[in-house]
């Protein structure tokens, strides 16, 4: 009698607490950014309007005056030997200087001076929107054919572009022009458990599970900084997506499955660069929170997927 008292309880409890949760992030669900103002005045480029260049590499950077001059020397060496190597391609690169409080803006922009800004871009947020939200900003003000998301830290070589590109060929013929091709690490994880305490271990463990249990089930490396999308793929990704912090790939991810949009994962060279703005615990806290909030609030309709049209 009292066991099944003790478990009536406990099930009245749960289904209670349950119901509670779902009802704090369906309340609490912040509305869609607004897209950028620039985007509909038509005073800028954006993604809704035919692409122009055959990519556009987007760089979220956040006090990044240290570490983006590598990856830009890097990025645009290859970029300037593949277009002679072949006229016919074209790009740009769009930094998004997401109110840094260093000198990020001064460094990105000697590039403009150096490239020429039809080849460099630099877009400054006054504060800081987050990973997310940059990269964001940058998808909205692209010009290309194929939009490529690039740290700034430079710790995937960017010559591995070839590798995504050979993924996001390999999904042709692409459904209403849209795909997705993401870098992964999943292969170097062994390597990196070895070098990681047992704590960042179990934190990296068990996010991968929430990932799998509430989001993504087919991706094993959602965080990799470095996916190619088309298009069409990223105005209809990037125009539904909410997080703007670091769990907003899942939730990018979990939009472009929900579209049924064909994913790509590909193994690419990536180094640990020092500098993270990833605080372990904390950081880690955050994104478990959000991925919890991205499956209730998709679930209880307090974000819907919108379809969105090209000019």
């Amino acid at each position: 009698q009292l066991g099944k008292l003790l478990i009536k309880c406990s099930t009245v409890f749960l289904i209670s607490f349950s119901s509670q949760i779902c009802a704090i992030a369906h309340v609490t669900a912040k509305t869609m950014p607004h897209e950028d103002a620039e985007c509909r005045k038509g005073s800028a480029p954006n993604i809704h309007d035919p692409a122009t260049r055959e990519l556009s590499v987007v760089v979220p950077s956040y006090n990044e005056e240290d570490r983006l001059p590598l990856m830009m020397d890097e990025a645009l060496d290859y970029l300037e030997k593949r277009q002679k190597r072949d006229s016919s391609f074209t790009y740009e690169v769009i930094v998004v200087n997401d109110g840094s409080k260093d000198q990020t803006a001064k460094v990105a922009k000697e590039y403009c001076k150096k490239y020429g800004s039809d080849k460099v871009r630099v877009i400054s947020l006054e504060k800081n929107r987050g990973k997310g939200g940059a990269v964001r900003t940058g998808v909205f003000s692209s010009r290309g054919k194929k939009i490529l998301m690039a740290d700034a830290d430079g710790a995937t070589k960017f010559a591995d572009i070839e590798k995504v590109e050979e993924g996001l060929k390999n999904l042709q013929p692409w459904p209403k022009e849209m795909a997705i091709s993401c870098g992964s690490r999943a292969h170097l994880e062994k390597d990196s458990i070895a070098k990681r305490s047992y704590f960042r271990t179990l934190l990296m463990y068990g996010f991968h599970f929430l990932v799998w249990f509430l989001c993504v089930k087919e991706i094993r490396d959602t965080q990799c900084g470095f996916k190619l999308l088309t298009r069409e793929a990223a105005l209809q990704t990037f125009s539904n997506l909410h997080i703007e912090r670091w769990a907003f790939d899942v939730e990018l991810l979990y939009i472009a499955q929900r579209l049924k949009i064909p994913i790509a994962e590909v193994a690419v060279n990536w180094t640990e660069i020092e500098g993270s703005k990833l605080v372990p615990f904390w950081s880690w806290l955050q994104m478990g929170r959000d991925l919890l909030f991205i499956r209730l609030r998709y679930m209880t309709g307090a974000w819907k997927l919108e379809a969105k049209k090209c000019n």
